[in-house]
């Protein structure tokens, strides 16, 4: 498992289902590739062949705040996904919605309700625990160039110690087969990485870490991903010094 690389195959294929379930270009998709949220769609997009008009949205310019993106998107929040007119933001739903509008099957978010389960409360655990400790112990520095809090970090390792046990005995966040847990989830660690805490700690972290990164090679990991971790991470320590 540790030299598999993934390549997108989870696309429904035409003939299989509707007409209007496959993917197409009339997405548009706003972001800005240093947000950890904003880099799992990418990802997900590219594993499932879904094509996307990608807008920037930079924050730090308030693109996010003019009348036309608050029209899509109250919350002012990236990402926005407007599909045809339907428009989403929260990254884990875009998530979910994109696996239950366009893949093929349901490997990646599967519908039996206890795996299902799993992967929820891996999405919840990211969204509501590892995410916001990450942004509580980042933010301050990113924003008002403060120096790091070593007990927000401690927060954030304590989080990452959840993790280490939820992986334990397992190949993926939520069991024997990759899921969008892994698409939330490694744009968060990685994100960590990038800013300099210390992954290598948390051997089941870690393994899982490489594990995934080598998956999603094929899923543009390195131009999506990493180029997001290393702007994010750049940041970070030219403020922190």
């Amino acid at each position: 498992m540790e030299n598999e690389t993934i390549t997108p195959v989870f696309t429904k294929e035409k003939g299989v289902d509707n007409k209007d379930k496959m993917p197409n270009s009339n997405i548009d998709f706003y972001y800005f590739l240093p947000s950890p949220p904003c880099r799992s769609v990418m990802l997900l997009a590219k594993a499932l062949g879904v094509q996307m008009n990608q807008k920037i949205t930079s924050i730090l310019a308030g693109d996010n705040m003019t009348p036309e993106y608050l029209r899509l998107n109250p919350q002012h929040t990236i990402p926005t996904l407007n599909d045809n007119g339907f428009i989403l933001f929260e990254s884990r739903a875009i998530l979910q919605y994109l696996v239950d509008q366009y893949a093929k099957d349901d490997s990646l978010s599967p519908k039996e309700a206890k795996k299902a389960a799993i992967v929820n409360q891996r999405l919840y655990f990211d969204a509501c625990t590892l995410m916001p400790r990450l942004v509580q112990y980042m933010g301050p520095v990113l924003r008002h160039a403060q120096t790091p809090d070593k007990e927000k970090l401690g927060n954030f390792e304590e989080a990452l110690g959840y993790l280490d046990e939820f992986l334990e005995n397992q190949t993926w966040a939520a069991g024997s087969q990759l899921t969008i847990a892994d698409f939330a989830l490694i744009s968060t660690v990685s994100t960590a990485e990038a800013i300099g805490v210390d992954i290598s700690k948390f051997p089941n972290v870690n393994a899982w870490f490489q594990r995934t990164k080598n998956a999603m090679t094929g899923f543009g990991y390195e131009e999506i991903n990493q180029a997001g971790c290393a702007i994010i991470g750049g940041m970070f320590k030219n403020k922190a010094k």
